[in-house]
């Protein structure tokens, strides 16, 4: 039985999110992302993209290219909710699916026809999240992640492909060799040096050759080239880690500021845990300079999700990391070797009183939001957004959001 999978991408997913909550913003060119001229474009309209801007740009170059664009800075809570909707009508209606981003999913398909047209069932799929959601959605449709992927790409904005069985090298073939994944502009241009701009000339060439120009790398370009992916749609899988980070609008020294945004982000990311049912065995510190040199430090600790243990560690791995005394650009936090459990009592050093307090705090934030309770070294900093990271959702955060 050969396999279906179906590929889906909401098309400029933030963009269209914003224009459900105002309708002036249709039709306009939009970016979504840092205000600040180190901000990063996060999300841009169609109508942008025209002016040559695209994700990930700084957004003083798109303002640059697009000086008429509307400037949005984005909200998360909103993103989050509207992944949630289309990601519960995908859930019941498609036996396995796997969420690879905030907008992007996958879902096997295999054996439907002998029950219901795929393709059929696809369609109403997309119809149906477009009626329920109002967002525009586009999905590719063949036997396997890498051609469905190229699909949706070529089907976009708000359509649909198919690729039948057996026409998958056609179909590929007088394309760009910038539409295979995991092709970025470093590899491209390496191609382009060899002459090789369309996938069909990747398809002509021996597999040998392309591992001796690229490695391992050519050969999994190779083979994606030809329509060969194995790959599975794998479900959602338990998250082992959780972080956050800050890049600053001005690279800074004053230490006393880094230790309240580091101790904010400890703070919150201790509530993501509890909030969570999660506990960690490994804190990680990050600072990056302004010479873009970037060191980590890690320490292993007993399972915890305690404020009063999860904060000093932070502290103390910054002030054991940070000893150049150069301004520092970004700095971040990270707690990994998570596993399953409530607060924990630890009988030496916890006692009922913090427990209670813990227990209320995170009531009080769960009510009135993450910023209801902080402690006052920390109240400068601006905390990550209000969302449950262990739902199975992947974190709608914004590239480099400023402090």
């Amino acid at each position: 039985m050969e396999n279906t999978i179906l590929h889906l991408d909401l098309d400029t997913f933030f963009v269209s999110v914003e224009r459900l909550y105002d309708s002036r913003l249709v039709g306009k060119p939009v970016l979504i992302g840092g205000v600040s001229d180190r901000g990063v474009v996060a999300s841009c309209s169609y109508e942008a993209r025209t002016y040559g801007v695209h994700s990930a740009m700084p957004m003083k170059r798109a303002k640059e290219l697009c000086p008429d664009a509307i400037q949005i800075r984005g909200n998360a809570g909103n993103y989050t909710k509207h992944s949630e909707m289309v990601t519960e009508i995908i859930k019941e209606a498609v036996p396995l699916y796997e969420k690879t981003s905030i907008d992007e999913f996958y879902a096997d398909l295999t054996g439907m026809d002998k029950f219901f047209s795929s393709y059929q069932m696809a369609k109403e799929l997309r119809m149906k999240i477009r009626n329920q959601t109002g967002l525009p959605i586009s999905f590719g449709l063949s036997k396997n992640k890498t051609v469905s992927k190229v699909a949706t790409g070529e089907a976009k904005p708000d359509n649909e492909i198919r690729v039948d069985y057996g026409c998958e090298k056609s179909f590929l073939a007088p394309l760009s060799v910038s539409k295979i994944p995991m092709v970025g502009p470093k590899t491209q241009q390496t191609l382009y040096s060899l002459g090789v701009k369309r996938i069909q000339t990747i398809q002509e060439m021996p597999v040998e050759l392309m591992e001796k120009v690229l490695g391992k790398n050519g050969v999994s370009i190779w083979k994606k080239a030809n329509g060969l992916d194995n790959s599975p749609v794998i479900p959602y899988s338990e998250r082992k880690s959780i972080s956050t980070e800050r890049t600053f609008d001005r690279d800074t020294i004053d230490v006393h500021k880094l230790r309240g945004i580091l101790l904010a982000m400890a703070e919150n990311l201790a509530f993501q845990l509890r909030r969570g049912l999660k506990l960690t065995a490994c804190v990680t510190v990050k600072v990056r300079y302004s010479d873009f040199n970037t060191y980590t430090l890690q320490s292993r600790i007993p399972y915890t999700s305690a404020d009063h243990v999860l904060i000093p560690k932070t502290m103390e791995l910054f002030d054991k990391l940070y000893n150049k005394r150069l301004l520092v650009r970004l700095i971040g936090v990270r707690f990994s070797h998570l596993v399953e459990g409530g607060l924990q009592i630890n009988l030496f050093d916890d006692n009922e009183e913090i427990i209670n307090l813990y227990h209320a705090m995170d009531k009080i934030r769960d009510k009135h939001g993450d910023r209801s309770v902080l402690r006052a070294f920390g109240m400068e900093a601006k905390t990550i957004s209000r969302f449950n990271p262990f739902n199975g959702e992947p974190p709608p955060l914004l590239p480099n959001r400023r402090r």
